[in-house]
């Protein structure tokens, strides 16, 4: 069979388990075939559909997400090596970085905190947006700092980049221009889909408000920030009113940024004026 008539016929398979059937069985025919996906489609009625592109719908079917298949995931300026260790990088995260290069306008962060770090993507995409800074990965799973490690590496920052295993802020000393933070912060009894289910639990679930992580972290970040920094949090959309209140109590001011849905998504936090 050809790649056109591959790809139709997976994604009218792919339509009871995905929201995006169509492109996960591009993402998927592209994977197997080696090819750019843009290039797939461009070439698609000249190629013909290998068999593993098969098994790896039904991977799908079972609800394994797309890219734990592929074992990759396209996060602001770069690419990601990702496994099941590690939360899939998300565009929501992406708020993060556009709220940071918001407020370093003609200058840039020299130093950058990671807290959760994962695959590394927030730290990641900071160094690439920043060439000239140097970050701190944190995370409390060995697994997922060996995934942040080779994607340093594999992007050519790993010596610009430092990974450590703490407990959030446990052992961190010294002052940062940018502290990005992104924890686990969904409710103990929210109903997930069968996709998010397959990601790690640790880097989801945040007691029965969400909010477990927050209060920890919180009345750390001042003593972590540098005078002129900011701290970049990522938040669930309905958590900006509990979480800001934790923030301005820890003695620092707060501004919401709003995801591409208008969710406030991001809680810029900083000195006091």
């Amino acid at each position: 069979m050809n790649a056109a008539l591959a790809l139709r016929a997976a994604a009218a398979r792919l339509e009871p388990v995905s929201g995006t059937p169509r492109l996960d069985a591009e993402l998927l025919l592209a994977h197997v075939l080696g090819r750019s996906r843009g290039d797939m489609l461009l070439r698609q009625r000249d190629l013909d559909a290998p068999a593993a592109f098969d098994a790896l719908v039904e991977r799908r079917l079972a609800h394994e997400p797309v890219a734990y298949i592929t074992g990759m995931r396209d996060f602001w300026t770069i690419s990601l090596t990702v496994t099941p260790d590690v939360l899939i990088p998300r565009p929501d995260s992406e708020t993060l970085i556009e709220a940071a290069v918001a407020h370093f306008v003609g200058r840039a962060p020299q130093t950058i905190l990671d807290l959760g770090t994962g695959s590394g993507a927030l730290l990641l995409a900071a160094l690439d947006q920043w060439p000239q800074a140097r970050g701190l990965g944190v995370d409390i799973s060995t697994a997922a700092l060996d995934v942040a490690r080779g994607n340093a590496d594999r992007l050519g920052m790993g010596a610009r980049a430092d990974f450590m295993a703490s407990d959030w802020t446990a052992g961190i000393e010294g002052c940062f221009d940018l502290i990005l933070v992104n924890p686990p912060y969904i409710a103990r009894d929210v109903a997930l889909g069968a996709d998010v289910l397959r990601e790690p639990h640790g880097a989801l679930f945040a007691g029965p408000e969400g909010l477990d992580d927050y209060r920890r972290i919180a009345p750390q970040l001042l003593r972590l920030l540098a005078k002129d920094g900011m701290a970049a949090i990522e938040i669930g959309f309905d958590q900006s009113d509990s979480v800001s209140a934790l923030l301005r109590g820890a003695a620092m001011d707060v501004v919401a940024h709003r995801d591409l849905a208008g969710h406030d998504r991001c809680l810029v936090a900083t000195h006091k004026r």
